[in-house]
Order: C-alpha cells, then sequence, then structure tokens
C-alpha cells in the first residue's frame, strides 16, 4: 500500500527540512506547512533567524504546539550552524543530534529526505503501526522499534518503508478509527483481529 508515499512535510533545501521537521513535534505536517508558507518567505537563511528577536519568531509560529520552546531551539541551532558548520546542514546523523531540538528521528528525516542516506525514523505513525503489525512488541522502546525494523527492512528500503508506515498509519491504521474492515494485514494485526470480532454480529438462538 501506498508505493508512492513521501515526506508531507513542503521545503526545498535541507535547512527548510531541518526547520520544518523540528516544528512537526506533536504537530501535524498540515498545520506546519500552513506556517512554514510564510515562515520560508520570511526568513531564508539561519542569519534571518537571528536577526530578530526571539518573541517575533514566538509570534510567527505561534499556531504550533510548544512554539515558545521550539522558538528557542531555532534560534539555538541557527547559532551552532554559523559557528561550527559555515551555516550548513551537516550530513552526518551524529552531527545532527547534536543541534538543538534535533532528536534521533528529526536526524533519521533530515538524513534521509536530504541526502538520501538510508534511515527509518519512528514517529507516532510507524510506532502504532509496527506494533500492530507485530514488527515490535508492545513495550519496545522507539528505538528498539527502530532497530527491530532495521533489521527485518532491506537497507535499501529504510526511507521508503518509513515513508509508507506513516501513510499507513495516517490514513488507514489510524490510532483512533483504524479502517479494519478493508485491511489487506487484517491477518497480520493483532488489534484488527480483537476490534473484528469484537464488532462481529452475535448468532442468535431460536
Amino acid at each position: 500500500m501506498y508505493p508512492d508515499a513521501h515526506c508531507e512535510l513542503i521545503h526545498s533545501n535541507p535547512f527548510e527540512l531541518t526547520i520544518a521537521v523540528l516544528l512537526s513535534a506533536q504537530c501535524t505536517d498540515e498545520t506546519v506547512n500552513k506556517v512554514t508558507a510564510d515562515l520560508f518567505r520570511k526568513y531564508k537563511r539561519p542569519e534571518d533567524y537571528l536577526a530578530v528577536p526571539l518573541e517575533e519568531l514566538q509570534a510567527d509560529i505561534r499556531r504550533i504546539g510548544l512554539y515558545r520552546n521550539k522558538a528557542s531551539h531555532i534560534q539555538k541551532l541557527c547559532r551552532m550552524l554559523l559557528d561550527k558548520y559555515d551555516g550548513e546542514v551537516p550530513r552526518e546523523h551524529v552531527q545532527l543530534t547534536e543541534l538543538p531540538g534535533v532528536g534521533r528521528k528529526t536526524a533519521n528525516v533530515v538524513v534521509s529526505n536530504a541526502f538520501g542516506v538510508p534511515a527509518i525514523a519512528v514517529d507516532t505513525h510507524v510506532e502504532r503501526v509496527a506494533k500492530r503489525l507485530k514488527l515490535a512488541d508492545e513495550q519496545n522502546s522507539v528505538l528498539e522499534v527502530e532497530k527491530k525494523l532495521m533489521r527485518k527492512v532491506p537497507r535499501d528500503e529504510w526511507t521508503l518503508t518509513h515513508h509508507r508506515l506513516i501513510f499507513f498509519g495516517r490514513y488507514h491504521c489510524k490510532a483512533q478509527s483504524p479502517r479494519c474492515e478493508i485491511c489487506p494485514l487484517i491477518d497480520c494485526c493483532r488489534v484488527g483481529k480483537a476490534r473484528m470480532k469484537a464488532t462481529k454480529p452475535r448468532k442468535t438462538g431460536k
């Protein structure tokens, strides 16, 4: 399913992608894209984010959850980019995770989508689908889910698999209302089997 799955965060370069992914934590891609449509017109380079007061940047992203913390992270990130990397987003995963506000998931998204390095970023959709389809155990941490998926999926398919799992979780295997009744993977899904069994009409005696 979803053979054309892709990153839905709108961006035109690695720097914009890094900012967009940072903003996407606990926020929908749709909302992020609405905010960055104006944000990326106003701020083109790391210097631009540092040229305004923190309060102004906060106001520009106020529709994003945790916008105060994220605005602070953005300015600190931009300062580090200028001080250590000549204003460019580093290509190495370990260097990305040293940037303020950038964790393992964000770094995985950036290296895979901006630099073509195979990676599996585990967000809430990927984690949910992986556990429902028994690709990971319920008690597994996000990092453990990532490692299990990396072992099960060929390396050259990591990035596409990441996007397909996101699309599957976002549009089909939703948290609250999964479309189990039309799911081609129902036989592999512990949650789907239980839901379908619970909704199956009971036979009544005459």
